[in-house]
């Protein structure tokens, strides 16, 4: 008699839990078109490139422009000279970035050997970043690069800005491109 009920008990909970488990059904067609206005962009605004872009392996200090008669981002370091770009029509997504990371004065007074140094572990900044990935199609180049911005906001309205000059949708809170339709598959 027991085995029985315990049968009973066991099949009752597995067809709970069976229908628990089957998958969410999604609308293809909800995607979320409704992201917050920014202000938009500045045609140049100050960035740090991290890496990402062949040929370009170190970090360097410089702007972030959009070059809208050439349909392309443009990175030009101190001297304004022109570093590389990437074409509007390469960008296949974007997100807004953050990351908390020490300082460096905080790493190096967390090592001295005071219990003074303990709160020093603790101090944490947010770095913000600008993530790209692209295609170039003509030079059969594609990364993911980043760009550090100054704050949340320039990061906001540079973000939003590159997604209404390529094109892209928002999904989330990523940017992203949409493959156009083969009709021949």
């Amino acid at each position: 008699m027991k085995v029985l009920v315990l049968l009973l008990l066991l099949a009752a909970m597995t067809a709970v839990n069976a229908n628990a488990q089957r998958p969410r059904t999604v609308d293809p067609g909800a995607t979320n078109t409704t992201a917050p206005k920014v202000a938009p962009a500045p045609p140049t605004v100050k960035a740090k490139y991290e890496g990402g872009v062949f040929g370009h392996n170190s970090t360097m200090e410089g702007t972030l422009t959009f070059d809208d008669n050439g349909d392309r981002l443009v990175f030009k370091n101190k001297q304004q000279k022109e570093v590389f770009f990437i074409p509007y029509s390469a960008v296949t997504s974007a997100f807004a970035d953050t990351q908390k990371r020490q300082p460096a004065a905080a790493t190096v007074a967390s090592s001295v050997p005071l219990i003074y140094a303990l709160p020093a572990k603790f101090i944490k900044t947010k770095v913000r970043y600008l993530t790209l990935n692209f295609n170039d199609l003509d030079t059969h180049v594609s990364g993911i690069t980043s760009f550090r911005m100054e704050n949340k906001e320039i990061l906001a309205s540079v973000l939003q800005t590159l997604a209404e000059k390529t094109g892209m949708v928002a999904r989330g809170e990523v940017y992203i491109k949409k493959r156009p339709i083969d009709p021949n598959p």
